[in-house]
């Protein structure tokens, strides 16, 4: 969120933007969020309800460029790792897609590594997104021979 990450810088910026933010958002008693209720609130988002709004709307605003390349990756939550001193560590991963020419993400797809893979996660995601014309750029690891994926 405006290239912060986490919640000091993100209460910075909301000090920064003070006027801008205030009109926009038309708080009755003028004041803005201090940093620990960012923090309360950064906390309680259902990050799938999240999720699903973004790509929902990524999907309605996003035009794709002829042979545009989409860039996808994985990485983990460490703040959602337990077990962590067992070898059956458990923890979710936000898998992205991502317009290399425009510099956005276009969409999001998450995943518990005990329940599914990043690669089956991926070809969820790419499959959500129905992109044609597109040329995607994959880890090896979201690559296997003989994949009954039909990205076009």
């Amino acid at each position: 969120m405006s290239g912060c990450n986490g919640y000091r810088p993100l209460a910075d910026c909301v000090s920064r933007h003070q006027a801008v933010l205030l009109e926009l958002l038309g708080l009755p008693n003028r004041r803005l969020p201090s940093l620990s209720t960012i923090r309360r609130i950064m906390v309680r988002v259902d990050f799938e309800s999240l999720t699903e709004a973004f790509n929902a709307w990524m999907q309605e605003t996003f035009v794709p460029m002829p042979h545009e390349q989409i860039a996808t990756d994985g990485k983990s939550i460490k703040a959602s790792l337990s077990d962590y001193d067992s070898c059956y560590q458990d923890f979710v991963s936000v898998v992205s897609a991502f317009s290399v020419a425009q510099g956005v993400v276009i969409g999001l797809e998450s995943m518990r590594n005990h329940q599914t893979s990043e690669r089956k996660t991926v070809e969820l995601l790419l499959n959500k997104l129905q992109l044609e014309g597109v040329c995607f750029s994959l880890d090896a690891l979201h690559t296997q021979k003989n994949s009954r994926a039909n990205h076009r």
